[in-house]
């Protein structure tokens, strides 16, 4: 039963190829089969074959724009006639191409295959632009280019192809934004730039929310100088301007008046402190170790059922660690007022709020995109590539995130008063 559902499959597909046998087989006759490239390399079978099917698409371009075949009388009173032909470099994403160019005497033919003054064809600036999102460099491109396809660019013509998205990036940075997020991340990472002749550290900030769907979705991306509440309180206004009348929970991490800025803005919003900001810089004064002993004797302090059972396993942890850590403790006291309110949802709101994770998990992604480059030339370069590597890394997102729709029947809950009627 396999094999003839197999056989039919192969029948099938076969029935659907729009070239004929016959043609394949012309095309094979002499295909070398100890020699692979002579199919598929830079001048083989394929490579050729590219470059007869454009000819011969601009040659039936010209055809229909005279009015008559290139092997028929024309008429005598059309003046316009066929004129030679020049000699044109393209580039496709398999590399660049040298065809004949149709030309007609009255230059009056626009071609539509290859048009006017067209170079390239769209898959190459695609080419170029995976590749700059995956974080090769300028550099890196122009060797890759030259290695695989046998096509020198210049650093400007890179430049230039990758600058085609400022327009795609402006647009959907200033794009609406839905009315209710239950939960919004934020979070920052620094990149090294140059501005007026020195180089500084510049903050990248992210801003991550979870629609009423359950859907990741990255709301924007801001350059500033340095980490700070006051450059997070403009960027919450812009959210609120692009739409957002209220959120449910914002997740941050610890910097300083962080939660003063984000309810000036949001009065009814819960502040969350992002766990595993506070996890991290609490191992920072463990020496490896002990890592791992202390990292499980404070996961029973944010996993603890309810409040009273935190302050307890906290104290716990003070008895044990203070003599040699008091640092620790210290962080867990000032913040708690961040903490708590992780601890007062069930465990699907918790899973939800800990997926704090999932940003961390972009700027984990985002930080390997970066680490070619030391040093940034401007802001522009730095939204550039990181806009495209976010566009990459939200691609992969389909599906709700875990646990999703028993999370949202608590939020309905909960929020009763402010969750929408109908989303």
């Amino acid at each position: 039963m396999t094999r003839n559902n197999n056989n039919k499959r192969l029948k099938s597909n076969k029935s659907k190829s729009r070239i004929s046998q016959e043609l394949l087989d012309e095309l094979m006759k002499d295909y070398d089969i100890n020699n692979p490239e002579s199919l598929i390399g830079k001048n083989g079978l394929i490579s050729d074959l590219k470059k007869a099917l454009i000819e011969r698409a601009l040659n039936s371009e010209l055809d229909h724009h005279l009015g008559y075949d290139k092997n028929s009388v024309r008429s005598q009173d059309c003046d316009n006639y066929r004129n030679g032909y020049s000699s044109k470099t393209v580039l496709t994403g398999d590399g660049q191409i040298d065809i004949d160019n149709p030309r007609d005497r009255d230059s009056s033919f626009e071609p539509v295959m290859v048009k006017k003054n067209q170079t390239r064809f769209t898959g190459f600036d695609d080419k170029i632009i995976s590749m700059y999102a995956r974080g090769m460099t300028i550099s890196e491109i122009q060797g890759h280019l030259l290695e695989i396809y046998g096509v020198e660019r210049s650093p400007e013509f890179i430049s230039n192809v990758t600058d085609s998205i400022i327009d795609e990036l402006h647009i959907w940075q200033n794009r609406p934004l839905e009315k209710v997020y239950p939960i919004i991340f934020l979070d920052a990472l620094v990149v090294k730039a140059r501005e007026d002749k020195r180089i500084i550290n510049k903050a990248v900030y992210v801003a991550l929310g979870v629609n009423m769907e359950g859907q990741k979705e990255i709301l924007g991306l801001w350059i500033g100088e340095n980490e700070g509440a006051k450059f997070w309180l403009s960027i919450i206004t812009e959210l609120k301007n692009r739409g957002i009348e209220d959120a449910f929970m914002f997740c941050v991490d610890g910097l300083k008046g962080f939660p003063e800025a984000i309810n000036s803005i949001y009065p009814k919003s819960q502040v969350q402190l992002c766990i595993v900001h506070l996890v991290r810089n609490s191992l920072k004064f463990v020496p490896h170790k002990e890592k791992k002993e202390i990292a499980a004797d404070l996961k029973k302090i944010y996993s603890s059922v309810n409040n009273e059972e935190a302050e307890k396993e906290l104290e716990n942890f003070k008895k044990k660690y203070d003599d040699k850590y008091p640092s620790i403790s210290d962080i867990w006291t000032r913040n708690w007022s961040e903490i708590i309110p992780f601890l007062q949802y069930p465990q699907d709101i918790r899973k939800a709020v800990y997926t704090t994770n999932a940003i961390e998990s972009i700027n984990y992604s985002l930080r390997k995109i970066i680490k070619n480059r030391q040093l940034f030339p401007n802001d522009l370069a730095i939204k550039k590539i990181l806009y495209l590597a976010l566009r990459n890394i939200s691609k992969k997102w389909s599906m709700p995130i875990k646990n999703w729709k028993s999370a949202l029947n608590q939020f309905a809950i909960i929020f009763a008063d402010r969750f929408p009627d109908k989303f």
